[in-house]
């Protein structure tokens, strides 16, 4: 057997993990760094391994931590591939010198360019929209419709969102950054601040679960959380409480985030890593892939939850790259900060 090992919060727990018959050394291998924690990851991998016959070493823990872990083993790390949600942790790995470029005619042809880094570090497998919710009760279709809309003071004391140090909402502001200009950014960074029912506290969930509570009308959370309610039996009130909008679909279209991976600089074993890659692009592995946590897969035709497909399918994306997410991060924190957005 071989053995994959997992790192929650801090600790490493290994876990035996049935592999064929051959010796260890004999079979070839790949040393995946994963801050990914769903179930059906494990039929991804498996399927991985039958394709290919390379086995896979797990290591997960948070995403912060796994990229201090590479870099404190330096050259000799055995990471091969490290794969996260959100484009700006994957920039974070980035600025670290973490990834070399990949080459890969499949890639290229599979993953569209909005999806994936412009130099090939790393690339996009499926993706999350960040959505606009609201309490049905008090506000109607059509009153709330873009991001911009969140600024607005009619909405004064009902806005529920994040703290400024969570990655989607550094990442929504660098898209805003943008497409408007830091100018543009911070006035609307202000709005909202001014809007807030509630200083930031909590999750994505508990923004939404905010609408429930009455704490506020308005809510911003990725698409993937309320997916989650939706096939919660104990959230159906909730569920039918809230209404929800794919913002801007009369202009630049809905932010969406990326969960992506790439190819370590010191990887002892490349080949294997990019088949990985490539792999994860291949319609049997996007359906796991974003199965696993109701997201959206990024090639056309795969089939995906019926959660997600309730929640909507057809919607315009905004076609930015999403690299920017990364490079416009340390500006969005100074915007984010400037205004008082804890």
């Amino acid at each position: 057997m071989h053995f994959s090992r997992r790192m929650v919060f801090g600790t490493v727990i290994t876990v035996a993990v049935l592999a064929s018959g051959l010796p260890a050394q004999a079979q070839e291998v790949l040393n995946l760094y994963s801050a990914r924690h769903y179930q059906t990851d494990d039929a991804l991998y498996a399927g991985f391994t039958e394709q290919t016959g390379i086995e896979i070493n797990r290591i997960e823990g948070e995403s912060d931590a796994l990229i201090e872990r590479i870099k404190s083993e330096g050259a000799n790390s055995p990471a091969d591939v490290f794969i996260t949600v959100d484009a700006g942790r994957l920039w974070r790995a980035e600025e670290a010198g973490l990834f070399q470029p990949v080459e890969s005619e499949v890639l290229d042809k599979a993953i569209p360019e909005n999806l994936r880094h412009p130099d090939g570090l790393w690339y996009g497998f499926s993706t999350r929209a960040r959505l606009i919710y609201y309490d049905k009760s008090k506000i109607q279709p059509g009153e709330i419709k873009d991001y911009e809309d969140l600024a607005d003071p009619k909405w004064k004391g009902k806005v529920c969102i994040r703290s400024s140090s969570n990655v989607y909402n550094q990442s929504l502001l660098s898209a805003l950054i943008e497409a408007h200009g830091e100018a543009g950014a911070k006035e609307w960074a202000e709005g909202v601040v001014g809007n807030m029912a509630r200083n930031p506290v909590g999750g994505d969930t508990d923004q939404i679960k905010g609408i429930g509570a009455g704490e506020c009308e308005i809510a911003v959370a990725n698409s993937y959380y309320f997916a989650r309610l939706m096939t919660d039996p104990e959230q159906k009130a909730l569920v039918e409480k809230v209404g929800w909008v794919f913002p801007d679909q009369d202009g630049r279209g809905t932010h969406v985030n990326v969960s992506g991976a790439g190819v370590l600089k010191n990887a002892p074993h490349k080949e294997a890593a990019v088949k990985f890659l490539e792999y994860l692009a291949s319609p049997e592995a996007q359906r796991y892939f974003a199965e696993g946590n109701n997201e959206y897969p990024v090639i056309p035709g795969v089939e995906t939850t019926a959660a997600v497909k309730e929640l909507g399918t057809d919607f315009k994306v905004d076609p930015v790259n999403v690299s920017v997410y990364g490079s416009n991060q340390p500006v969005a924190q100074r915007v984010f900060d400037s205004v008082g957005w804890n």
